[in-house]
């Protein structure tokens, strides 16, 4: 039986497909790829939380805080609701987050210092 060959429009449109996958994935990254978001993000996995709590936890600037959990709402991270005159802020998808987190977790481990110690992205990366 021979094999033929995909039209090329189909292929094309397969890579097109991908690239834009790829890109919506490196977005998803670089909303976690900041220290103080992430520790956000792993606050509001232990539940709901206004801005003033997440302040006080993590020891941020409001402005700090507000800042990131704007991104991470932006990225549909995060949602919030109002509560009088505060917002009550949650993980959009908490069980989906957790696995994510608790994969990179895992690979972390795997891969042991080998990301910290990484020239361009590690902790003596030069910005």
């Amino acid at each position: 039986m021979a094999m033929t060959t995909p039209p090329p429009e189909l292929t094309l449109d397969a890579a097109v497909d991908e690239a834009a996958a790829l890109s919506a994935a490196a977005c998803l990254f670089h909303g976690f790829s900041d220290g103080s978001r992430l520790a956000i993000v792993r606050h509001l996995a232990l539940g709901e939380h206004r801005v003033v709590d997440l302040t006080e936890h993590l020891e941020l600037a409001q402005s700090t805080v507000s800042k990131h959990l704007a991104c991470l709402r932006d990225c549909g991270l995060v949602t919030s609701r109002p509560q009088g005159r505060a917002s009550i802020f949650s993980l959009t998808h908490p069980a989906a987050t957790l696995d994510l987190l608790a994969a990179a977790e895992r690979l972390l481990g795997l891969t042991g210092d080998a990301v910290a110690l990484c020239p361009v992205y590690g902790l003596e990366a030069k910005s």
